[in-house]
């Protein structure tokens, strides 16, 4: 499943731009907390974000929110319903929306509006 994520980032730098400068657009008055993303990938019609998850995480707990920016529809994550299992995923867990389900056209320009994490140990020697 992982090669098949990371491949799905590769094509994200073909078919769309995504970035995380920092919040693009207000999120005050959506409902449920900002959720940082691990990674993020785009193809023609596909979203595909990893978040972090203690074991209980999945599509129904975190809502996208698309607002329209200018030429780009920026995606804005939220965790509605807190993951309160007590068996962490290193990794996060992979959630994808179709362009369709995000009400966006195939091939849209996407901005995400959510904060990276980066892993504590990713400079670690293995």
């Amino acid at each position: 499943m992982k090669r098949s994520f990371f491949g799905l980032v590769l094509a994200a730098g073909l078919a769309a731009c995504a970035h995380a400068p920092g919040e693009l657009v207000r999120t005050e008055g959506m409902p449920g907390q900002l959720e940082p993303i691990h990674a993020v990938a785009f193809t023609r019609d596909l979203a595909v974000f990893r978040v972090s998850s203690n074991g209980c995480t999945d599509k129904a707990d975190v809502r996208p929110f698309i607002t329209q920016l200018k030429d780009a529809a920026v995606i804005t994550l939220r965790r509605l319903d807190e993951d309160r299992c007590t068996r962490p995923v290193r990794d996060g867990v992979q959630l994808q929306w179709t362009f369709e389900e995000l009400g966006l056209p195939p091939g849209a320009n996407v901005v995400v509006n959510n904060p990276y994490l980066l892993n504590d140990d990713a400079g670690a020697a293995q």
